[in-house]
């Protein structure tokens, strides 16, 4: 430390060297900090950007910036970067940034104690959208320009031979491959090739192989997982720039150990590693195996060893968990396997590697790699000796779920402590009650994971520093935290569209999860209408919501859902979408990945648009020194000016960006004696108002009416003017431009359309159509607005044709005033807004021209349709130009165009789906001359058919090919066509072999009717098949099929053979109604069937069990019914019933199965009768209390009767009873009270809904309770009496009637009479006296009155006792 001693010694001190010892050194020296980390960045194209940061670190961090992993040196690149470093404050400033430079930059601060980076992502953006392709692109200058400058090379890249859309299968090896064309091909000449998934650059691993053969680019993924599904791309990067090109890999779930078990979780990656515990996260799979996913088993396993250890003993559902238990300092990798009721499943690929230790310690690890910087510096801290360490810091709960709950806090404050390591505490809300969560090892990292929490409870937390000097006071509690998943399911996706796409493809988008938190991504899962068996899309969640479902069946119609997932679990699945059939779709197909890319290798690829005037060189500008010099050249060659364009004008601006801009002009309103071959732009810069000289733009012409110049100067004012050309010279030029500011356009909005052209104008309708904006704004656009008004109509007169952007370029315009004059202009849309309008068109007279024809379709007698125009008002330089949607047909293999004169014909070669469009004609030198034909599917459908009858013509037939059963089972195939010449033949045709008439086939041709028909005898197995009738009439033919195969077949077959047998069976005796049972309704059972074709000598038997029954009264025959009584029905009835018919003609037997079921159910409909034959439910009294009864017109032992009580089964005792008395059913409730009021019900069991009777117990049964016979009180139990007193005893009595009041001793009626005086007086009191007692009147006397209502009774007993006699007990006690 020789700097830090002369410091020291510099200040004079004389402190002791111990004092140098115990000092800690972190005080002066640390590893460096990022106080201010670098921030990620989305600039414009050509725009600057400067990432900075603050960093902290002794001895001062050398700082170094990397741009993909690779160290950025300003030298090799001058210009293009600036690195400064000052104060702390470290930048890097990007200039002109194309896309290059869109990439992951990452800032290294290293010294001597370490070292730490920080990243920043810079994504470069131009504006996207459709530009016309006739306008050129912005040059691009970027680092290659020099060397195709000094060599003069520029290279053409080609990827052909391409991989498409590819499936895969876990486990499965795959090879991705293209072939890569180079011109000129330089010997030892290397491009760079590049693999991309899902935009981030692979590297060669264990997973993926790259080789680069010199022609051809390969890319093997060696052990396929579903985390290696995604978008691939291959980019390959030349000196004069690069191509890509991408297509998706789908993986599929491996087959199942366990039928039924689920896929394997995927993406396992480890969070928050320290010394104490490692948090896995993974991410559900897509296929649950038919049955939900129980929760998860991660497993781990130790670096260096194959021995996998399971981590949790239960399944946890949440997708993380914290893994304890780990050795410090070693390595580890994980994996997870899913499980549901079935089964495992396989395990999930193997994490990256991870060590059990604190992020501190790592950083500390990679500052052992840090360069030299010319310093050794041993540092040891000396322990502070007996001192117990602080409180912890900020406690705070960080994550919770059911399954465990995560805390972290700040160690103390002090430094120069020994290690401290730390306890935790737990306390439930509420209570004041702390308990220690690691009891036996302390924890040695400020993070700490608890599990076996109460689900639904609240907890607080709080930690202590230990040391070997003791354990320190507890920190601050953390706030009440409820134990649960704090993070909720996300909601089901909203609406799912499905757009067709190709024949093996379909495009699905959908709304995406409400308030869906830390959303993973979305699972698609398809289904083939009416099958009910759903199959993924998509085996790794996708971020975006719209995915590409490829492998699909074509021609088949499917049915999609969605469901969204996070780490606490897939949502419910979406609703689902409306069918769609898988085909191409209508028009234009471009094939594109599954997910667009974001920003990844070809995310900002420059469009190749031929926008450049290169595309179209076909008149080029004389060369000259100056613009003037050219022009008088000109006027000088050609003498007849007028031969020659007149001026364009309109000048408009479509594009500006910083150095070039895009302008846009109108046609001359006379070319000339040639059509117009090109046009020559000219450019002066305005200073101050003063134009200065003309220079060219543009030294070949361009054919378009657009063009960008380019090496402008930002923020210079410029005008432009603009020459035409034809074969007969260039014109002259256009005035001078209204003066334009070359700035960059920032709006968000669109710019203006441009080109807007008027064709087939009519008395009341027009076609607009117009070129989209070259400038796009934020956002594509999306649609247009097309405004019109009268020509001489104020500004204010503007409105709008169409309320709905319209998306095409295109659009015609109805509902016109005939004679009016109108101008029309445009505007484009995009997310932000509607942008500028264009430029006016001319006035355009909604007037139909004289001779206007329109477009005929037509279909000859050769089936070719075709598309016919005749033009009245040829020149000699007249052409017909066919457009489809208003795109000029060039070179087009679907349709030939034959002009002879003033007509054109445009023949559909093989006309199919991708036909379907606006077809337009228009004649070129005329005063428009133009019409369309909109081919709509509907239209071409019709057409389609019509040549198809014209190339083929058919037979029509009244009805097709029919199958239908005769008598005796045979079986006939018949038709009938409408109409058939007597020269009509027909081949019978039974699975590609020709039949003919014989034994086994009859047929029959009836010419007149048109009626033709086969008759089989009978079918057999052989006869399974297809069956076709085959017409040919002269030139036209049909044929008609019938596919017999399969259960058709069976069942036919299996009716022809019974309508044979059914047919002999009637030749005899026999049955017309098979045996059956029927229930009168006095509850007998009576079997019958009838019978026919029965003779004097036919004999009917009847058997039970197989035993005759003997004829007896029960037996019966009348009208030709057989029918056997049986009265009264018990089980003893049971069986099997047969009746046997049989004569000299044959045998016929009918069997009733009474056994079992059957006879069950025979006696639920006899039970039925019987319920239905009882009579409301009654009340009445009787002596001993109520009784409740119904009756029946028949009662059967095994009827179930159920007696309830206020809807409860009622539980029978001695006082409540039910008995069945003949055909009565009754309930007996003895000495009811008031209690017993209520509803009372008798259910009958029929073994269907059964019946049930109810009576309520009131009013009747209320009067019943008030007004029977009740003692009311006044009676005692015992009365005790001495010889020769007087016993007087009264009790109230009440009922209505009164009662009558009997009195009994010792169960025996007694009488009044002088000794015992009765007494009943007013209806209420009854009264007992004897006058004087003697020991005779001892006994049990009672009471008993009685109405018609009820009889109650009251009991007491009278003893008697001798004064003297009980004295003398008292004496001898």
């Amino acid at each position: 430390m020789p700097e830090e001693i002369v410091f020291l010694e510099t200040q004079g001190s004389s402190v002791p060297w111990e004092h140098f010892k115990r000092m800690n050194e972190d005080s002066l020296m640390h590893a460096p900090e990022f106080v201010i980390k670098p921030r990620s960045h989305t600039v414009w194209e050509k725009q600057c950007v400067r990432l900075h940061c603050t960093v902290s670190g002794w001895p001062d961090p050398r700082v170094v910036w990397y741009k993909n992993n690779v160290a950025i040196e300003p030298l090799a690149n001058p210009g293009k970067y600036k690195l400064e470093s000052r104060y702390s404050v470290h930048s890097l400033e990007i200039n002109r940034c194309d896309f290059d430079d869109t990439a992951q930059y990452r800032v290294s601060a290293m010294n001597s104690k370490g070292e730490l980076s920080a990243f920043a992502s810079v994504v470069v953006k131009r504006f996207k959208g459709e530009i016309d392709e006739s306008l050129p692109a912005p040059r691009r200058k970027c680092l290659f320009t020099a060397f195709t400058l000094i060599y003069g090379i520029t290279f053409q890249t080609h990827i052909v031979d391409k991989f498409g859309v590819s499936f895969g299968r876990e486990g499965e090896t795959m090879s991705l491959g293209c072939t890569v064309v180079i011109y000129p091909a330089l010997h030892r000449y290397q491009p760079e090739v590049q693999w991309y998934k899902d935009d981030v650059l692979l590297c060669p691993s264990k997973w993926y192989q790259m080789h680069w053969s010199g022609d051809r680019a390969t890319l093997t993924l060696t052990h396929m997982n579903k985390e290696d599904e995604g978008l691939y791309t291959l980019r390959v990067t030349t000196k004069s720039g690069y191509e890509t090109y991408s297509s998706y890999v789908f993986v599929r779930d491996a087959d199942a150990e366990v039928e039924g078990a689920p896929g394997a979780p995927l993406d396992v990656r480890c969070l928050d590693a320290n010394k104490d515990y490692i948090i896995v996260t993974w991410k559900q799979p897509a296929v649950d195996g038919g049955n939900s996913i129980l929760g998860y088993f991660v497993d781990r396993c130790e670096v260096g060893t194959t021995h996998w250890i399971q981590c949790n003993d239960t399944p946890v559902k949440f997708a993380r968990f914290p893994v304890t238990g780990l050795v410090e300092g070693r390595s580890y990798v994980f994996r997870v396997r899913a499980v549901n009721k079935s089964g495992m499943s396989h395990p999930s690929r193997v994490s990256d590697p991870v060590a059990a230790m604190d992020p501190a310690d790592r950083a500390r690890m990679r500052g052992t790699s840090a360069p030299w910087t010319g310093q050794i510096i041993v540092t040891e801290e000396e322990p502070a000796e007996g001192i117990v360490p602080g409180r912890p810091l900020e406690p705070q709960v960080t994550e919770a779920t059911k399954n465990y709950v995560v805390l972290s806090w700040k160690p103390p404050g002090e430094k120069g402590l020994e290690g401290v390591m730390y306890y935790v505490e737990k306390c439930v809300s509420g209570t004041d009650s702390w308990q220690r969560v690691n009891t036996e090892i302390p924890v040695k990292s400020p993070r700490f994971a608890l599990f076996d929490l109460a689900e639904g409870k609240s907890y607080s937390f709080r930690v202590r520093c230990c040391n070997s000097a003791g354990v320190g006071e507890p920190s601050d509690p953390t706030e009440a935290t409820t134990v649960g998943d704090k993070l909720d399911i996300p909601s089901a996706p909203g609406k799912v569209v499905p757009t067709r796409n190709t024949d093996t493809s379909v495009v699905v988008s959908w709304e995406a999860s409400h308030d869906a938190k830390e959303l993973i991504g979305y699972y698609i899962e398809g289904s083939i209408v009416g099958s009910n068996v759903w199959e993924p899309c998509n085996n790794k969640p996708v971020h975006a919501t719209r995915f590409i479902c490829h492998g699909l069946v074509t021609g088949e119609t499917y049915v999609f859902r969605v469901r969204a997932v996070n780490a606490a679990g897939l949502s419910q699945f979406s609703q689902e979408s409306e069918p769609v059939e898988v085909k191409a779709a209508i028009g234009e197909w471009v094939q594109e990945p599954a997910v667009e890319p974001a920003n990844g290798p070809g995310a900002g690829q420059e469009r190749k648009f031929s926008l450049d005037a290169s595309a179209n060189r076909e008149t080029a500008r004389p060369r000259s020194k100056s613009t003037g010099e050219h022009r008088s050249q000109v006027e000088t060659m050609f003498s007849v000016i007028s031969a020659s364009p007149t001026p364009p004008y309109g000048i408009t601006v479509l594009e500006c960006v910083r150095d070039s801009m895009v302008l846009a002009w109108k046609q001359p309103t006379f070319i000339g004696g040639a059509d117009i071959t090109g046009y020559f732009v000219d450019y002066r810069e305005v200073i101050d108002g003063v134009p200065g000289k003309w220079h060219e733009a543009n030294i070949r012409a361009v054919s378009e009416r657009a063009y960008r110049v380019s090496d402008l100067m930002e923020n210079r004012k410029y005008q432009f003017q603009v020459r035409a050309a034809n074969m007969a010279g260039v014109g002259i030029p256009s005035l001078p431009s209204d003066t334009f500011l070359c700035e960059e356009w920032t709006i968000a909005v669109p710019g203006p359309p441009h080109d807007l052209q008027v064709r087939e104008v009519r008395n009341d309708s027009l076609v607009l159509i117009w070129k989209p904006p070259v400038y796009q704004g934020r956002d594509l656009v999306n649609g247009f607005y097309i405004d019109f008004k009268e020509a001489d109509a104020p500004e204010e007169a503007w409105r709008g044709v169409n309320n709905k952007a319209e998306e095409k370029a295109y659009l015609k315009i109805k509902n016109l005033k005939e004679g009016e004059a109108y101008v029309f202009r445009v505007r484009a849309q995009n997310k932000a807004g509607v942008g500028k309008t264009s430029d006016v068109t001319e006035p355009v007279p909604a007037v139909t021209k004289p001779g206007t024809k329109e477009i005929v379709v037509d279909v000859d007698d050769d089936g070719m349709i075709s598309l016919n125009f005749e033009c009245c008002d040829l020149t000699p330089d007249s052409k017909f130009v066919w457009s489809k949607n208003y795109e000029e047909i060039t070179a087009d293999s679907r349709l030939a165009v034959e002009t002879k004169g003033n007509k054109s014909r445009a023949v559909f070669n093989a006309p199919g789906e991708e036909d379907i469009g606006i077809y337009s004609c228009l004649v070129t030198h005329t005063d428009g001359a133009s019409s369309s034909f909109n081919l709509s599917e509907e239209e071409l459908k019709r057409l389609l058919e019509v040549s198809h009858n014209h190339k083929f013509p058919i037979i029509p037939l009244k009805s097709e090919l029919a199958v239908e059963l005769l008598e005796k089972g045979r079986v006939r195939f018949w038709l009938q066509a409408e109409k058939i010449s007597a020269d009509g033949k027909v081949d019978y045709v039974f699975n590609d072999n020709v039949i003919s008439q014989g034994e086994k086939y009859k047929m029959n041709f009836d010419k007149n009717s048109g009626v033709i028909e086969m008759i089989m005898e009978s079918l057999t197995p052989a006869d399974e098949g297809t069956f076709t009738f085959q017409l040919k009439d002269g030139k036209a033919t049909n044929q008609s099929s019938l596919v017999l195969i399969g259960d058709v077949f069976k069942e036919l077959q299996k009716e022809s053979e019974f309508q044979r047998k059914e047919w002999f069976r009637k030749q005899g005796p026999h049955f017309i109604e098979y045996l059956s049972y029927e229930v009168t309704p006095e509850c007998c059972v009576v079997l019958k069937c009838k019978v026919g074709n029965m003779k004097k000598e036919t004999s009917a038997l009847w058997y039970k069990d197989g035993r005759e029954i003997k004829a007896d009264e029960h037996l019966g025959f009348t009208e030709g019914v057989l029918k056997l009584e049986i009265a009264q029905i018990s089980k003893k009835d049971s069986g099997v019933y047969e009746v046997v018919l049989k004569d000299d003609r044959g045998k016929d037997t009918s069997t009733l199965n009474l056994t079992d079921q059957g006879f069950k159910e025979l006696m639920n409909e006899v039970f039925s009768f019987i319920a239905n034959s009882s009579t409301p439910l009654k009340i009445t009294s009787t002596d001993e209390g109520i009784r409740l009864y119904t009756f029946v017109n028949f009662y059967n032992d095994l009827l179930q009767v159920t007696w309830h009580y206020k809807d409860s089964a009622i539980a029978f005792s001695d006082r409540i009873k039910s008995c069945v008395v003949g055909e009565q059913l009754w309930l007996q409730i003895t000495e009811p009270t008031e209690k017993d009021m209520g509803k009372y019900a008798i259910e009958f069991n029929d073994g269907k809904g059964g019946l049930r009777r109810t009576v309520e117990l009131s009013g009747q049964g209320e009067t019943v309770l008030i007004c029977r016979a009740r003692v009311a009180g006044g009676l005692p139990d015992v009365v005790t009496i001495q010889e020769g007193k007087a016993l007087n005893l009264t009790c109230n009595i009440s009922g209505d009637p009164v009662p009558e009041v009997t009195w009994l001793k010792n169960d025996r009626e007694i009488t009044s009479d002088d000794h015992c005086i009765l007494k009943f007086e007013s209806g209420k009191f009854a009264s007992f006296t004897i006058t004087a007692v003697n020991t005779s009147d001892t006994g049990k006397y009672s009471i008993l009155v009685k109405n018609k209502y009820g009889t109650e009774s009251g009991d007491f007993t009278v003893s008697v006792f001798i004064p003297e006699e009980a004295g003398d007990r008292g004496r001898q006690k």
